[in-house]
């Protein structure tokens, strides 16, 4: 099947609805749920932003500013994960409570508009991704996932990104604050509120694809391969270590790894050894003679 009758499917499959509500994030694949959804039911289509202390508010002001550019109705919704004890503990399942607790909102702002389904932006390429528990709670919920049920792909969500010239086209995928914290580590406020301000640092000096993890007061920065040059700039280095420091992050490292999704996970068979980490902020780090 040609991209162009998938799309043709995931629009008509949306119009034989009376309303639908999409539970947007505003990256990339929400948002291309939202402008199909826009498409086949105009102003019966709704976005649903939940807001809490996992979303991070340079991505809340990214979700309100995408929302606008579709032309879609945006509602925002608001909740606390840190109320679930079994979301705090961080266990392996710390996603699907996550999702479990954040798509019960959508569910209560649609039955408040009187819409029957909730739509999201699971695509085809996502159940094969490692360690999904969230996907399980997306199906016990028996939300709409048209991308996943047209076999639309990420680098299909993409394209259609581009015809549509959405801003998000190219976004790196950007998963919770707490994606952050390793399995079997406390999830906090305080924690959640570091990391946020600890990757605000890396992305006023221009990196795209990172993530701050927070290993209980250690640091572990991850940047993507072709950024690494960038990170052991002896100005970046300084500017990272007096902001993290100031954070109040006892260590800060660069992983020589690099940038991987899921890297606390305890599916990731990459960490299954302890992973290399480079204290390259250290004021005594060793030189090469």
């Amino acid at each position: 099947m040609t991209l162009d009758e998938k799309l043709s499917a995931v629009r008509t499959s949306l119009a034989e609805r009376d309303g639908v509500l999409v539970a947007f994030s505003g990256g990339v694949d929400s948002a291309v749920v939202a402008t199909l959804a826009r498409d086949a039911l105009g102003d019966d289509a709704v976005a649903c932003t939940a807001r809490s202390e996992t979303l991070p508010e340079a991505e809340l002001g990214d979700a309100k500013r995408v929302a606008d550019e579709i032309g879609i109705r945006h509602e925002l919704v608001e909740f606390s994960e840190l109320d679930n004890p079994d979301f705090v503990a961080n266990d392996g399942e710390r996603c699907y409570h996550c999702r479990t607790m954040r798509l019960g909102k959508m569910y209560e702002t649609a039955q408040e508009l009187g819409i029957d389904t909730v739509c999201d932006g699971t695509n085809a390429s996502d159940p094969g991704e490692g360690h999904r528990p969230g996907l399980r709670a997306v199906e016990e919920l028996e939300v709409f996932s048209p991308l996943l049920a047209h076999d639309i792909t990420k680098d299909e969500v993409r394209e259609i990104a581009d015809r549509y010239d959405l801003s998000v086209a190219d976004k790196p995928s950007m998963a919770c604050l707490s994606s952050r914290i390793p399995t079997g580590l406390e999830v906090t406020e305080e924690k959640l509120s570091r990391v946020e301000k600890a990757e605000r640092v890396l992305r006023t000096w221009g990196f795209t694809q990172f993530r701050v993890r927070d290993h209980d007061g250690l640091a572990r920065i991850e940047v993507s391969e072709e950024e690494l040059d960038d990170a052991l700039d002896p100005e970046f280095v300084r500017a990272a270590r007096d902001h993290l420091s100031d954070l109040g992050f006892d260590h800060v490292t660069l992983d020589l790894h690099g940038y991987q999704t899921g890297s606390v996970s305890p599916a990731n068979e990459a960490y299954d050894e302890e992973p290399l980490v480079a204290d390259v902020f250290a004021e005594d780090y060793p030189t090469r003679k």
